[in-house]
């Protein structure tokens, strides 16, 4: 039992940190800890409920989907080559989001991190016909920066969140690795591919 307590761990951890909950968490950090907080409930429940239904339960239906029609292997999608359509729909899905979102013309910043995530789906598509890079890292490499923009900018004081964060990324990147899910260069590139283009994405996009 004790031999496999980082086993669950590492599983556990990759589960809290998996791509299709980010979203989640960014949600909750914006409209607790940003001015976001002050939008009126209707904006709010629009703007989560895009974020929400585009960027975890489209793609995480689609994943069952593929399953259910023996597209996948399994939920996991461990083969690099089965990734191609999960990462072309998570793509399609956040760049819908983006549209829904620039609707509310007050919430440019979080449409520019929608357009950060589609692009690192495309970065993780066009990556994963040749390797396999790692997508819980390139999900982890974009919170980060989004943390890194948001304190650069005044937005609001998240240092202590930015901390967090790349704690958190250190035992994200240690857990993938422990489970034998990647190679160090997988996990690294995945981070410094999310980050840098999060970070293009939201001062230039």
């Amino acid at each position: 039992m004790t031999e496999q307590l980082p086993t669950y761990l590492s599983r556990a951890l990759s589960m809290a940190l998996h791509p299709l909950v980010m979203p989640l968490y960014l949600v909750a950090l914006l409209f607790t800890q940003t001015s976001f907080a002050l939008f009126p409930l209707k904006v709010k429940w629009y703007l989560g409920g895009a974020v929400v239904l585009y960027g975890t339960l489209v793609p995480m239906v689609a994943v069952a989907a593929l399953r259910y029609f023996g597209k996948l292997k399994d939920l996991h999608i461990h083969d690099r080559r089965e990734r191609i359509l999960p990462l072309l729909i998570g793509a399609v899905a956040y760049l819908v989001c983006a549209f829904v979102i620039a609707k509310v013309p007050q919430a440019v910043f979080l449409r520019k991190f929608m357009l950060a995530a589609a692009c690192c789906e495309m970065l993780c598509l066009v990556v994963s016909s040749e390797w396999k890079i790692s997508l819980h890292m390139t999900s982890m490499g974009a919170a980060v920066a989004l943390l890194v923009v948001m304190n650069s900018l005044g937005m609001t004081q998240l240092f202590s969140w930015l901390l967090w964060s790349i704690v958190a990324a250190g035992l994200l990147a240690s857990a993938r690795l422990y489970l034998g899910h990647h190679n160090p260069w997988q996990v690294l590139a995945g981070f410094a591919g999310g980050f840098i283009l999060t970070l293009i994405a939201l001062f230039w996009l």
